[in-house]
């Protein structure tokens, strides 16, 4: 409008561009129909390392869009991801959506956090490794993975390590009234057991460290060690302990081997969660009194579980491990 006189100017002669705040906008997002599906592998400064329909050899690294806000993404969940999936070196995809997950194991730092910690997500099975010796097992330790187990959705199956150390004869017998599946390991045979119960599943590792975890994982993934190194690429050197990763099996399936932990926290669990877990126990437990904490005499003299087995229709034995397992979720620990 340079050279005009401005007071022979119309509305035809002025272009007003629109403040933001006037602009149409739409809270609709795109849906990704060509969205690749992906399993979530490891994760580090805020990067993902994803396998491409669960293939260990298409691996792409992804963030977290923008459109997801803070949505938890852990190792072991099925994601949509989009972008650039070549996995060629610097390329970065980006993970749009989280499927729902079948199972969840969780803890908190312990019984007082409220804070918790999802380890891995989509497990089909626990495998609680545990030394016979060197360190002695905890079975409270062991009780409180269980919890977390029946809790989460996830089957738990014993691990007994350094069996060339000690029998496992006694730790077994105090578990037989929950007909948990174990396999014995010694150091110097391969464990061919394990790696049968482990093929073709998505199997979640958790041990205190010094029990042998990372030397049967090394066993399983013989090269365990490179594929650790790939995952975790995006860490820059990191140490990979730190995090989950999960790893592939050469007869396919995966493991996910978790850090080490001290501790154990239940803060999240009910006893309710971990009665449902015991079907000829759950019906009765709705005609337990308000809060019952299903612990039996003198804690709960009016528990309805003792009239299961008074009926016959639960073991003694069974009621006995249920109410251990609610008295570690308690803070009651029970070190046999």
């Amino acid at each position: 409008m340079a050279g005009k006189d401005w007071r022979r100017l119309d509305e035809s002669d002025v272009r007003i561009r629109p403040g933001k705040g006037t602009r149409p906008r739409s809270k609709r997002r795109p849906e990704h129909a060509d969205a690749s599906t992906a399993m979530v592998i490891g994760k580090d400064r805020g990067r993902w390392t994803c396998a491409i329909d669960s293939d260990p050899e298409r691996v792409v690294t992804a963030m977290r869009a923008r459109e997801m806000g803070r949505v938890s993404v852990v190792v072991g969940d099925t994601v949509g991801i989009v972008g650039d999936v070549s996995g060629k070196p610097d390329t970065l995809a980006r993970i749009i959506r989280v499927e729902e997950r079948s199972s969840v194991l969780r803890r908190t730092a312990d019984d007082t956090d409220p804070f918790e910690r999802v380890v891995v997500a989509n497990a089909e099975q626990l495998l609680i490794v545990t030394a016979l010796a060197d360190p002695p097992p905890r079975t409270g330790f062991i009780d409180r993975c269980l919890v977390a187990c029946y809790a989460g959705g996830l089957e738990p199956v014993l691990c007994l390590t350094k069996a060339d150390l000690a029998s496992p004869d006694e730790l077994l017998s105090g578990y037989a009234g929950l007909d948990i599946p174990a396999v014995v390991t010694r150091h110097d045979e391969h464990p061919e057991e394990l790696t049968g119960r482990l093929k073709g599943r998505v199997t979640a590792l958790v041990g205190h460290s010094g029990v042998g975890k990372s030397t049967l994982v090394n066993r399983l993934v013989p090269d365990a060690d490179l594929a650790t190194g790939v995952v975790s690429a995006v860490g820059k050197g990191r140490h990979t302990s730190v995090a989950a990763v999960a790893l592939p099996l050469p007869g396919g399936g995966w493991v996910v081997d978790t850090p080490g932990v001290r501790s154990f926290g239940l803060a999240h669990v009910t006893a309710d969660d971990i009665v449902l877990a015991f079907e000829e126990f759950a019906a009765a437990a709705e005609e337990c009194p308000s809060a019952c904490g299903h612990l039996g005499p003198p804690s709960d003299p009016d528990c309805a579980l003792d009239d299961v087995v008074t009926e016959g229709d639960a073991s003694p034995e069974r009621l006995e491990s249920l109410r251990r397992l609610l008295g570690s979720r308690a803070g009651h620990e029970d070190d046999r």
